[in-house]
């Protein structure tokens, strides 16, 4: 595929919402074709599973049903959305993808990391990210951001926000082994700097690796 898939990965109150929007608006502004997308959801079908996910009323919600849904989503997403937004040679960034399936499901849950690798593999139509950024914070600062967030929004939190501490950490040591395991392709950057000071170094490391291929009638072309 033509274009350039980058992602954004962390726990709750990570900041790597702000930081997708933020990539997004920059490389917009320098003229390159960017989609910003977010998971699970992305498409009306998507949107709709993730009201089921985030929902309170299925907190009995077992871990297999959950990452078949997030899994439902994805499939959806990458077929409609994501793949042929590459194709068309566009940078597709996303808040959130299939590591965040090992970080939640398997790290999280306790579903078996194989398994979650091979139903991430099928859901994803094996389309994987050229670059990745793991926005990492300690879990006890994190969720103090979204509990901030949520008071001043007057909205209570959803499913996975209720998640206790452990959950989290679980899932930030899940965040850790894919950085260990694909340390090319996952960035790790502190989520406790400034939002403009992390941008910059976004924003640095796209230009350096990533905008510097191949142009072709405006559109970005891997080597």
């Amino acid at each position: 595929m033509d274009g350039v898939f980058i992602t954004f990965e962390g726990i709750e109150g990570a900041g790597k919402t702000t930081q997708s929007r933020i990539l997004c608006e920059a490389l917009t502004a320098e003229g390159f074709p960017c989609l910003l997308t977010s998971e699970p959801g992305g498409t009306p079908l998507g949107n709709m599973i993730k009201n089921i996910l985030t929902n309170t009323q299925y907190n009995d919600m077992t871990p297999l049903a959950e990452l078949f849904l997030f899994s439902a989503s994805r499939a959806q997403h990458v077929e409609c959305i994501i793949r042929p937004s590459l194709e068309e040679g566009k940078i597709v960034i996303c808040d959130r993808y299939s590591d965040a399936s090992i970080a939640y499901q398997s790290f999280g849950r306790g579903l078996p990391l194989n398994l979650v690798y091979e139903t991430n593999s099928t859901a994803s139509w094996n389309v994987r990210p050229d670059i990745t950024f793991f926005v990492d914070v300690e879990p006890a600062k994190g969720l103090s951001r979204v509990s901030n967030r949520l008071q001043e929004l007057e909205i209570p939190a959803d499913r996975i926000e209720k998640e206790n501490l452990e959950f989290f950490e679980r899932v930030r040591e899940g965040y850790h082994y894919v950085s260990r395991e694909e340390p090319i392709r996952v960035r790790i950057l502190d989520g406790n700097l400034g939002v403009q000071e992390l941008h910059k170094i976004v924003l640095d490391i796209i230009h350096k690796e990533l905008i510097k291929r191949k142009f072709k009638k405006g559109l970005l072309f891997n080597p």
